[in-house]
């Protein structure tokens, strides 16, 4: 059986000494319990990868950037570039993140070349897809999603252990709900045109995040669900004791 993965996400929050306190109280809760089932990924903001690449060597926490540039180097302002990403030990990268379609209108296709430039450098991708309200309420969902994944992970090989997020826009912060069954749908859906795109077997290896609201009220319900393998987490994921329940819940799928 897979493990499940409780990825958080910190988007732009906590200073420095709130991050090294989370990752000291997060690092000292895992010595206590050693993780079998699940794994930790901790996605933080760009200026505190050093420190937190510092604290994965004490414990099997594993360490995930929020964004990487579709350059490799050169005069990119303010861009993080997937070797800077490595040479602070990170594990894994956001890419496609549905604020980052948004606000910065971010197109699949240069999601794609993201995806390139981290697998470049032995970054484990974890590729967002989504839609929105008004797209889940036209009957578009499903051809958005397969046109995320089909444009992104245009001649991409994802055996190499790209993990895929789904996040239904629609049910982030705008008090629609979107139930276990229903999430679980989109996850056969994705699984089955990865099955189809690639093969049975990359299927089965490759982790589907769900990644709408996720929260310890609601978490055991979603993984148990055949095609979810774990979260992709905003909000519950900031205070140490909400991220670690998750985890413990994970542990005892």
């Amino acid at each position: 059986m897979k493990k499940s993965i409780i990825a958080g996400n910190w988007k732009m929050n906590k200073t420095l000494p709130q991050a090294e306190d989370f990752f000291n109280q997060i690092n000292r809760k895992i010595k206590n319990a050693p993780l079998r089932q699940s794994s930790c990924i901790l996605c933080v903001p760009s200026p505190y990868l050093p420190s937190a690449s510092q604290h994965k060597l004490k414990s099997n926490l594993l360490i995930g950037g929020q964004d990487v540039s579709a350059h490799t180097d050169g005069a990119y302002t303010g861009e993080t570039s997937a070797q800077m990403l490595q040479s602070c030990s990170v594990d894994y990268c956001i890419v496609g993140h549905s604020e980052r379609r948004e606000y910065h209108h971010e197109s699949n296709a240069l999601l794609n070349k993201k995806l390139f430039q981290l697998q470049e450098c032995d970054i484990t991708p974890i590729y967002c897809i989504g839609e929105n309200l008004e797209q889940r309420e036209k009957g578009l969902m499903e051809k958005v999603l397969l046109t995320q994944l089909a444009e992104g992970l245009k001649g991409f090989d994802i055996s190499r252990g790209t993990i895929i997020a789904y996040e239904p826009i629609w049910a982030i912060g705008t008090g629609k709900a979107a139930t276990a069954q229903m999430a679980q749908d989109v996850h056969q859906l994705i699984r089955r045109w990865i099955s189809e795109n690639y093969s049975p077997a990359i299927a089965e290896q490759t982790h589907i995040l769900y990644g709408g609201s996720m929260k310890p009220a609601n978490i055991a319900e979603l993984i148990a669900q055949p095609d979810i393998d774990g979260g992709l987490i905003g909000g519950a994921a900031l205070e140490v004791e909400s991220y670690w329940e998750m985890v413990k819940i994970a542990e005892e799928k």
